[in-house]
């Protein structure tokens, strides 16, 4: 049960971090608040002890525990409702505890939203949302094809490369030697570093590299999809029938034969129906890259944005608007239509 072990140290960690953020957090109001942030400091330390050490000795199973434990005892163990549990009083206190520290550090404030001088400074800026220049309409048309672009080859350049890495990420291809779990680990690694990088991230690094303009933020996209679709791809192997595999390797079929033949065909329509929902959600990102010179319709959104041309500004937010609800109903068509 080690990963449980780990499970539980990391949640007594996470406790420890969500108990100093919210006794530390910045207040005008610091004393009244003095005892709310001691109680939930009290209260971290003890669920996360409760979470590390776990409650065996007196029959009482942890969160991590319970997320970890065998299949074949979950099906001997009898049915209990989560809330009689320890696990789910934990889970449920976890979930509260996040939230109460999630309104403060957020600062969520009634009073600022319902503030009468703030909310006629926003009713004015919409306002000219929604009065739209017309005259930036040719541009804007010219950025809009060229963000539908960058996102396009984002996408195409990005699909072969992720297919093939998504066989050499997936466990039950590469897990059979130390070797290949290596390789595994290895790619894993890489890949979920690079998607945790957001692409406005790596199109920044690539304006530098290459210079401000629609290359920077395809190479951009390209490597943030690259990393999402081989994940998004190997899951999909993961989750292949092991018959047909079988039957495959039965007849005397090599590795890469297997491959072919036994789990690309159950493959091939998610892998599809995921790449055009992938092109889909790479044209409006393609839209913010552009704030940060990365090309497209956001380029012309952040100048007038800075200069506070609102009707402009709504102009663009309109073909942007009109463009993802293109792109959106036609990539649900087709993957309706692939089916």
């Amino acid at each position: 049960m080690w990963k449980a072990r780990v499970f539980d140290a990391v949640g007594i960690a996470y406790l420890f971090l969500i108990a100093l953020v919210v006794v530390f957090q910045p207040d005008d109001m610091a004393m009244l608040n003095l005892g709310r942030n001691t109680l939930l400091a009290i209260l971290g330390v003890a669920i996360g002890f409760g979470f590390s050490f776990g409650f065996n000795g007196i029959g009482l199973k942890t969160l991590g525990e319970a997320i970890f434990e065998p299949p074949h005892k979950k099906a001997l163990a009898e049915p209990i409702p989560w809330y009689k549990t320890f696990w789910g009083i934990q889970l449920a206190t976890l979930f509260v505890v996040t939230c109460v520290a999630g309104v403060q550090v957020t600062q969520v404030s009634l009073y600022e939203l319902t503030d009468p001088d703030g909310f006629r400074g926003a009713k004015k800026i919409l306002m000219s949302l929604f009065n739209p220049e017309m005259s930036i309409l040719p541009r804007g048309v010219l950025a809009i094809v060229e963000t539908i672009f960058i996102a396009f080859m984002a996408t195409v350049i990005a699909v072969p490369i992720a297919f093939v890495l998504s066989f050499l990420c997936a466990k039950n291809i590469m897990g059979g030697t130390p070797f290949g779990f290596g390789v595994y680990m290895f790619l894993r690694t890489v890949l979920n570093v690079t998607r945790s990088i957001e692409p406005l991230i790596w199109a920044i690094i690539f304006t530098v590299w290459v210079g401000i303009g629609p290359f920077a933020g395809m190479l951009g996209l390209m490597l943030h999809s690259i990393a999402s679709l081989a994940k998004q791809y190997s899951e999909f192997i993961e989750c292949v029938e092991d018959g047909p595999i079988e039957g495959i390797t039965a007849t005397g079929a090599g590795p890469l034969q297997v491959v072919w033949f036994a789990v690309v065909p159950q493959i091939v329509l998610p892998y599809i129906s995921f790449t055009i929902y992938r092109w889909d959600i790479n044209v409006r990102m393609a839209t913010i890259i552009g704030l940060v010179g990365g090309g497209g319709i956001g380029t012309m959104l952040i100048q007038y944005q800075g200069q506070a041309m609102w009707p402009e500004v709504g102009t663009l937010a309109l073909l942007i608007v009109i463009a993802v609800w293109a792109m959106d109903t036609a990539s649900a068509y087709i993957r309706e239509a692939i089916k």
